[in-house]
């Protein structure tokens, strides 16, 4: 009686270790992925989607994209541990990587390695294009938005080449705007509510290209020198948590990308790119100067 009662006993705490996760084995840890919210919600989540599902048949681990709110909110939950894996724009990945150490830049769009900016202009405004950055002293005095607060290539640069054309943040009529994406800033200023606004120019192309930009509203007046910008952040720990090289084999998914592949060539459509290529920190410290330079970063 009494070794049936230990066998019992054994196996109720079998079941429950199992039932707890004590068992491991049957529910492998999941690659958390997420990105900056910079675009419409409903096209981030096909497209990150559609990336998920690539990447677990190619890592055969199960990959779980987790939408976010802000760039502020990508950048903490990094910090945490909540995510493994962030597309970050140059400036937040600046910030990630003060905050997380040895974190690993794993790969960029080939767009990224000569990214812009564009200013858009409200036609009602009558202001012409202009051709070079000391033209943008046009913007002067003028109602003006930015993207998001933290975004490279809605804030941080449109205020760098405004700096370099004398047109500082008190230039404008009014106080600048923050728009909270891209999208929202061809909104704002089809709108009328801005009359001018900086926005990524992958996402304005992407738009234009698509056919829902009013042009009879707002058009481009002006497309910035480039400079590096989005990128793939992994947080140093994922070997540890995922299995030695898991690092590595994500890098080399992302870069495996094809376009002459239907389901990757969807993936890399809905990125603007062409492909991913590599990349390295160095890439970056043009943003990491010019952020120092506007007190973003320490």
């Amino acid at each position: 009686m009494r070794r049936s009662l230990v066998a019992i006993a054994l196996a109720l705490v079998s079941v429950l270790a199992t039932a707890c996760g004590g068992g491991g084995g049957d529910q492998p840890r999941e690659l958390v992925i997420s990105a900056i919210p910079d675009q419409d919600p409903q096209k981030l989540q096909r497209l990150y989607g559609a990336l998920s599902e690539r990447l677990t048949r190619t890592l055969g681990i199960p990959v779980r994209y987790v939408p976010l709110t802000d760039y502020a909110a990508s950048v903490t939950a990094y910090r945490r541990g909540d995510l493994d894996m962030v597309f970050f724009g140059g400036l937040t990945g600046v910030q990630a990587r003060q905050q997380v150490p040895g974190s690993v830049p794993l790969a960029q769009r080939d767009v990224d390695e000569r990214f812009r900016s564009v200013f858009v202009a409200s036609t009602a405004s009558g202001l012409p294009a202009v051709t070079d950055v000391a033209g943008l002293r046009e913007v002067g005095g003028r109602t003006f938005t930015f993207g998001s607060e933290s975004s490279t290539s809605g804030r941080l640069m449109p205020q760098y080449f405004l700096d370099q054309a004398g047109v500082g943040p008190n230039s404008f009529r009014g106080p600048s705007g923050f728009s909270g994406s891209h999208d929202a800033t061809i909104a704002l200023v089809t709108a009328g509510a801005y009359e001018v606004g900086a926005l990524n120019a992958t996402v304005w192309d992407q738009r234009l290209a698509a056919g829902t930009v009013d042009l009879t509203k707002v058009r481009e007046i002006f497309r910035t020198p480039t400079y590096h910008d989005y990128h793939w952040l992994a947080r140093p720990d994922i070997d540890d948590e995922l299995g030695a090289g898991t690092t590595g084999r994500v890098r080399d998914a992302l870069l495996g990308l094809q376009a002459g592949d239907p389901v990757d060539k969807n993936i890399l459509d809905l990125f603007g790119a062409g492909s991913f290529i590599a990349t390295q920190p160095a890439n970056y410290d043009q943003v990491e100067q010019v952020a120092r330079s506007l007190g973003l970063v320490q």
